[in-house]
């Protein structure tokens, strides 16, 4: 009767296994795609393309800006390094001076007998008549003897202090270069890795991906067009458009923001470059930094000290030369020239370009004469 009894049992737990095999063969065929459906991801749209590598330019133009203030940063701890070794070996020059001179009189001090205390010299001398003249000489100086040993005694704490100085200074300059390799490894990856997105589009969609990228109308024609025919000015007249779009024509504030939109608009193709500050290459700071360097005026490296290197502007008060900020973190900047339109440097995919200036998220803006 037990025997009669596991049968069904063993027929049971074997139809069980049978169809937990059977489930796990099944499962392990779909996932080696034996059921005729693969499994890979699908490819991502060319829009999805776009959207994507705009991000990690964004992301590697936030790096470069970190970047270029570290790099600015470092520059000026090279010059006040370089300052404060040059202070430091002329006060080195000084004091071995100052201490020749003063081994000079130690020793024809000891040579003229004048270690010996005054009482002795005195009952010593042939001529005490002379020795009593001498002793108020030598009294005299005595004290310039001790002046000069005062001054030494400054001029060693004051190396000290500059050479100290210099200490500090270079273990900044370290730090501010140490802090730009790092910015400069992350904008490196971020536009690798941009660059081998881009790289699954077709030649043609990358064309198409790239004309509209800072164009703004869809045409593609940003980087080719004049500036008279994205604005409706020639170059001479700065891009004098009234800002809401309406046609009016207003003039730059100043002669120098004109000059600083004609140089902007001589640059039109030049080519986007990170870090690079013309002349024939530009990243976006770089790029507004020498058009007013041309201008006469000097401006700071990155795009969040430029935000208040002049009088902040609404929007509704733009006019040509002014700046114009983007994002929240204020990582990209371009050029008004009137007509609801900027210059900028885009990206390593666009070139210097005629774009509106509601492409981007607005942060703010600034005059800076």
């Amino acid at each position: 009767m037990a025997a009669h009894r596991k049968s069904p049992q063993h027929k049971r737990s074997g139809g069980r296994a049978r169809t937990l095999l059977t489930a796990v063969l099944a499962g392990a065929a779909a996932s080696a795609g034996l059921d005729g459906v693969g499994n890979a991801a699908p490819k991502p749209t060319p829009e999805q393309v776009r959207e994507e590598a705009d991000q990690l330019y964004r992301e590697a133009e936030a790096a470069t800006e970190k970047y270029n203030g570290a790099k600015e940063k470092t520059q000026a701890a090279e010059r006040r390094v370089d300052k404060l070794q040059d202070e430091a070996a002329r006060r080195t020059e000084d004091l071995n001076a100052a201490r020749a001179s003063l081994g000079s009189a130690a020793a024809a001090q000891y040579r003229s007998g004048n270690g010996l205390g005054p009482a002795m010299r005195l009952a010593l001398s042939s001529d005490p008549d002379r020795f009593l003249r001498d002793a108020g000489m030598a009294e005299r100086a005595g004290a310039l003897q001790a002046a000069e040993i005062a001054s030494v005694s400054r001029q060693i704490r004051e190396l000290d202090e500059v050479r100290e100085e210099a200490r500090t200074e270079l273990e900044e300059l370290q730090d501010q270069q140490e802090r730009a390799e790092r910015h400069k490894r992350t904008v490196t990856a971020k536009l690798a890795k941009a660059r081998r997105l881009l790289s699954q589009l077709t030649a043609e969609e990358r064309r198409r991906l790239a004309a509209r990228t800072g164009a703004g109308d869809g045409t593609g024609g940003g980087a080719a067009e004049s500036p008279s025919r994205q604005n409706g000015n020639g170059p001479g007249a700065a891009g004098r458009q009234n800002p809401g779009g309406s046609g009016g024509r207003i003039a730059a504030p100043t002669s120098r923001a004109a000059a600083a939109v004609a140089y902007a608009q001589r640059k039109l193709g030049s080519p986007y470059v990170w870090g690079a500050t013309g002349p024939n290459a530009f990243d976006c700071s770089g790029l507004v930094q020498a058009a007013y360097r041309s201008a006469g005026i000097s401006l700071p490296r990155t795009t969040y000290a430029q935000i208040g290197a002049g009088q902040r502007v609404t929007r509704s008060q733009l006019r040509p030369g002014d700046l114009v900020f983007f994002y929240p973190g204020v990582t990209h900047v371009g050029m008004y020239i009137g007509n609801g339109k900027m210059i900028h440097a885009p990206n390593p995919s666009a070139p210097v370009r005629v774009a509106p200036v509601d492409e981007m998220p607005f942060a703010g803006a600034t005059r800076v004469v």
